[in-house]
């Protein structure tokens, strides 16, 4: 992973609605807190706006993160994140502590590439059309990626890319897939656009309606020949 994210965090003591109001309006921090690794629950405070910033860039969601807290750091991952109902304002953030040693479940981002240069696309005239925009997968910390690249190139007309097609890298497992060929979903697909087809059909029943002529005066004459 190329970059590297660390947060300031602070200690936290008062707890309860009051005191998470007062901490985003007075200090303009927001409440968090870091759990698991067997570990206690640790709660804290972090800048509003230096959180709102780095949620800006989509690899903080699926990167190990940095958590500096008195001096000491840990290494954790975003497991949730609450926003404000109506105002951009975020209101608290969830951290896992993870260990390089154990397995962490993480929702990896997409990313589509070539599907402007797909054959179906470009020759053909289909759509590409995404069923998901990030999968669920199972790794070591150290092994997690910032995203999974979907190749939309040789995919053909009418074709449907599943989980179980996805290159994944070394020691990155899709976690759906544990749990048997049912659970292996659809992630993109290439069709015609609905009119373009509906155009097709109608050329195609015309076609027929058209034979029928043709195909009864022919049984007339066949008729005719047999008598």
């Amino acid at each position: 992973m190329s970059q590297e994210f660390v947060i300031e965090a602070f200690p936290r003591g008062d707890q309860g609605r009051g005191a998470s109001r007062r901490l985003r309006r007075e200090e303009k921090k927001i409440p968090a807190i870091i759990y698991g690794g067997n570990k206690d629950a640790t709660s804290i405070s972090i800048w509003h706006n230096e959180l709102k910033k780095a949620l800006e860039n989509e690899a903080f969601f699926s990167h190990i993160l940095t958590i500096e807290l008195e001096g000491k750091k840990e290494s954790v991952v975003l497991k949730d994140l609450q926003r404000h109902p109506y105002k951009a304002l975020l209101t608290h953030a969830d951290f896992l502590r993870v260990d390089k040693d154990h397995a962490i479940h993480m929702n990896v981002p997409l990313h589509f590439i070539n599907e402007d240069t797909a054959e179906a696309v470009k020759l053909q005239g289909g759509v590409v059309t995404h069923q998901i925009n990030e999968v669920e997968v199972i790794c070591l910390p150290q092994d997690l990626p910032e995203y999974i690249e979907v190749d939309m190139a040789g995919v053909g007309m009418d074709e449907v890319v599943h989980l179980s097609d996805l290159k994944m890298p070394k020691g990155v497992t899709v976690a759906a897939l544990i749990h048997g060929e049912d659970h292996d979903l659809p992630v993109a697909a290439i069709h015609k656009p609905r009119a373009a087809k509906v155009e097709d059909d109608e050329d195609t029943e015309e076609s027929e309606e058209a034979e029928k002529p043709e195909k009864k005066a022919k049984k007339d004459e066949d008729s005719k020949d047999k008598e």
